[in-house]
């Protein structure tokens, strides 16, 4: 059985956010103010999600990605993924920032997980601090180090590029991609940030980015699947690391998504800007039973969106920011 929307595109990926809270407060996802989290009776439990999972496991799930907030900074988590491994998912990953990887990493080699996204926005560290709102640079590159030497290389590593931010920066990502052999991915900045600063003038474009890194070192396409994000590079002079760019702005990729989302407060989302959210939590407390779960969940895939909708002129951007949703 396999997930379908009306356009044909066959749904196999599943971001799944284990908590909306998170150790860092980056400029281009959260604000600087404290916020309201949910509490933690409106979050779904582990049975909850173990749950679900299952269910969207039937569905044609192959690709489950672990989000949140931080997905470390939620106990248990590695018994989670523990457990997706058991229930066969044949790509486990996880998104992090870093911050706690590195005493963490071969628990989660133990669980399961088999692939791992680290967001690193500069290299550095007084950048780093003003970007994340933090200390941690020295820890998160110690997990990118741990993660290098594990079984979980060669790491993505994750840089959301922001004009007079971070942009000047483009050619030192590649190098150090060159160094460690990490695979560096440039993320188009996306309207999703608490402060709603978000502004055109504030995208780098990947063409951009390819560019100036080619005239460096020449970039030669890597074929990719057709379902991927990010389009991908490796160095002519066969230097190790690799290049990836993601687009969401400049070139959408929407025409062949293949994801869906859920929020650590049990809503399915079926595009990252969505304006609606579809309750699943409700209906899991309510008692509904595992098909009537499934039908649900058939029908809202069947209505994904066309598109996302950044360059329309009535674009509105999502009621929650990037933390709430689920990176």
């Amino acid at each position: 059985m396999t997930l379908q929307d009306k356009f044909g595109r066959q749904i196999t990926d599943l971001r799944i956010s284990v908590t909306d809270r998170c150790n860092f407060r980056c400029v281009y996802c959260r604000s600087a103010d404290p916020e309201n989290y949910c509490g933690h009776d409106e979050i779904l439990s582990w049975p909850e999600l173990d749950r679900l999972a299952r269910i969207f496991l039937s569905l044609g799930i192959q690709k489950i990605r672990i989000t949140g907030g931080e997905p470390l900074v939620r106990a248990g988590v590695e018994d989670y993924i523990a457990r997706l491994h058991a229930l066969g998912v044949r790509d486990l990953s996880m998104t992090t920032n870093g911050h706690l990887l590195a005493e963490r990493c071969e628990r989660l080699l133990e669980a399961g997980l088999r692939r791992i996204n680290i967001s690193l926005d500069s290299l550095d560290s007084g950048k780093f601090e003003r970007i994340t709102r933090t200390k941690s640079f020295s820890a998160v590159m110690r997990g990118i180090d741990v993660a290098q030497k594990s079984r979980l290389a060669p790491a993505k590593v994750n840089a959301v590029l922001v004009r007079g931010l971070n942009d000047d920066e483009v050619e030192s990502f590649a190098e150090f991609a060159r160094e460690r052999g990490v695979i560096m991915r440039f993320i188009e900045f996306m309207p999703l940030d608490a402060d709603r600063t978000w502004t055109r003038s504030h995208v780098v474009p990947a063409a951009e980015v390819y560019q100036r890194i080619h005239a460096r070192w020449p970039l030669v396409q890597v074929p990719h699947e057709r379902s991927e994000t990010a389009r991908k590079y490796r160095f002519a002079d066969g230097a190790p690391g690799e290049i990836g760019l993601i687009a969401p702005v400049t070139q959408p990729f929407c025409g062949h998504c293949s994801r869906i989302r859920l929020t650590a407060d049990g809503k399915l989302r079926s595009c990252l800007f969505s304006k609606d959210d579809h309750d699943l939590r409700g209906l899991l407390r309510e008692g509904a039973a595992d098909e009537d779960l499934a039908t649900y969940i058939r029908s809202v895939v069947d209505e994904k969106e066309e598109g996302h909708r950044i360059n329309a002129p009535d674009f509105v951007p999502p009621s929650r920011t990037m933390v709430f949703i689920g990176g």
